[in-house]
């Protein structure tokens, strides 16, 4: 059987037609462990759930899975067996030989569930995990949770609201998500509390601007945008707000220089004769496309030189912060930086 979508399983799940194996992995976890509890449910809250539902860590043996799911339910049609964050590059020739044996050989009566709730792999990049996937869609169905884009996590908070008897526009959507980054948990939290303050109606960008909160890449965001624009003020203001937070100012640096990189990206596409989403065919901008956009908006009057020497003077702030004695110093190295971004955006605008 090959790869399965999301809404495929929500269909075998919803007409009990459940396969025998299957195999959750990807970038957002959220949805892994949400379709895990969705295909486990049943037999975690039917009768003798210590025969029928088996929970294993990535610290079991093969064999101790294998017995489990061979051995047959108890006064049930099936029993389920789950297999957390196992880690198939890890095992040595003989726990693959039994690996594969079980993947092959999996009883009608038992769902066998592997899934990764933490654990990140590169598919691409393993043989070994390469033939793990290829012998479990023999088998039975894999499901790859890919990282979704911008216009994806606007439709699931809008979604999100409109269950908890909320209406969200969409334009106030991507606010929310430039807000608060793309991890669906931290999305779930932010309208969850949104909903229970607006206590059904419409989610107003007011009520986003009191609730929600602004993590650090979107301060740090914030401040590119406010340096590139020679806003003295602000950006000191911001600063003082990340250090206040406990934000390291090597983190800070490395975020800042991120929106640094992305304004030299598109500032070379649009130079180039491409559109400024261009960098997003080599870049990792999948969920994240909003970077491109705010982007484009802050480097508009600056030169593809001036953001080159900017780049510079972040690398030799780098430089300077891991040659730093302590965090007293390292602020004054991130003041001086600023003074040199700002003069540098202040002299080099585009005519």
């Amino acid at each position: 059987m090959p790869e399965i979508n999301e809404t495929r399983l929500r269909e075998q799940i919803s007409k009990n037609q459940l396969a025998s194996l299957y195999f959750l992995y990807g970038e957002e976890k959220f949805l892994v462990k949400r379709d895990v509890l969705r295909l486990t449910r049943k037999f975690s809250t039917a009768d003798f759930p210590e025969f029928n539902f088996n929970e294993f860590p990535h610290t079991a043996s093969i064999d101790e899975i294998a017995d489990a799911a061979m051995a047959l339910p108890f006064m049930a049609e099936r029993k389920c067996v789950t297999v957390s964050d196992l880690n198939v590059d890890a095992l040595g020739a003989s726990e693959q030989s039994k690996l594969q044996e079980l993947i092959e050989n999996v009883p009608e009566t038992t769902v066998l569930v592997f899934f990764l709730p933490t654990l990140e792999i590169e598919v691409k990049k393993s043989a070994k995990w390469r033939n793990f996937i290829k012998k479990v869609d023999a088998a039975g169905c894999s499901i790859c949770y890919a990282r979704r884009s911008e216009s994806d996590l606007e439709k699931f908070l809008c979604r999100e609201a409109e269950k908890r008897g909320c209406t969200l526009s969409r334009a106030l959507a991507g606010r929310i998500l430039r807000y608060t980054g793309s991890d669906l948990n931290a999305l779930t939290n932010e309208i969850q509390k949104l909903c229970a303050f607006a206590g059904g109606g419409e989610i107003t960008g007011d009520q986003i601007e009191e609730i929600v909160t602004k993590n650090m890449e979107t301060t740090v965001f914030l401040l590119s945008s406010t340096l590139v624009r020679g806003d003295y003020s602000k950006a000191y203001t911001l600063l003082d707000l990340l250090i206040s937070q406990g934000e390291k100012p090597i983190t800070i640096l490395s975020v800042l220089s991120g929106a640094y990189i992305d304004m030299y990206r598109v500032r070379a596409a649009i130079e180039s004769g491409k559109t400024s989403r261009a960098p997003a065919e080599y870049g990792d901008y999948k969920g994240r496309d909003f970077r491109l956009k705010y982007a484009e908006r802050d480097m508009r009057d600056l030169s593809l030189e001036v953001l080159r020497e900017s780049i510079a003077l972040l690398l030799e702030c780098d430089l300077s912060l891991k040659l730093s004695s302590g965090d007293a110093m390292d602020r004054i190295v991130l003041e001086k930086l600023f003074s040199k971004l700002l003069y540098a955006a202040h002299r080099g605008h585009v005519a």
